[in-house]
């Protein structure tokens, strides 16, 4: 049988406990951080523009090769009735802005070219965070237009 004795100090001993505790609140914040990206992290890939594109291809959409509006904007909290509305769009279409609500993202706006029986311009919204497609939206600009997910309907 073995036995090993040492001397700490009150330094010593304080230091480990400072570097065990930053440790444990270092991995504390970066699973926090992680955790509420998971969405972004599986989703499917929103850069460069052609990956956007070929995206909304997947869905039958046919659209300007560059979108006619980039922006970055703030997803709205959770406790707005707004963004509780277009999220249940993003949920049926399998995403979930929740776990990036209040954080920045960027908007990309293409107009589609072939929207059955539209006049007026439609356009499909890609919301793109961390390089990740994350939601989005087909709106169709006619004053009794509406706005659907991404899969077309059946003709």
């Amino acid at each position: 049988m073995f036995v090993i004795t040492t001397k700490l100090s009150k330094t010593k001993i304080a230091a480990a406990v400072t570097l065990v505790i930053a440790a444990v609140v270092l991995v504390g914040i970066l699973a926090a951080a992680g955790g509420g990206l998971k969405e972004a992290e599986d989703g499917l890939a929103g850069e460069p523009n052609e990956a956007r594109v070929a995206f909304l291809a997947k869905y039958g959409w046919e659209v300007n090769a560059e979108p006619v509006q980039t922006q970055s904007v703030k997803i709205p909290r959770e406790d707005s009735e707004l963004f509780t509305r277009y999220n249940e769009l993003q949920k049926s279409q399998g995403f979930d802005l929740t776990a990036l609500a209040g954080q920045q993202a960027t908007r990309y706006v293409y107009e589609v070219l072939n929207y059955p029986g539209s006049g007026s311009p439609v356009y499909a919204t890609v919301f793109v965070h961390r390089g990740k497609i994350v939601g989005g939206d087909v709106t169709d600009s006619a004053p009794e237009g509406k706005m659907q997910g991404f899969q077309k309907a059946a003709s």
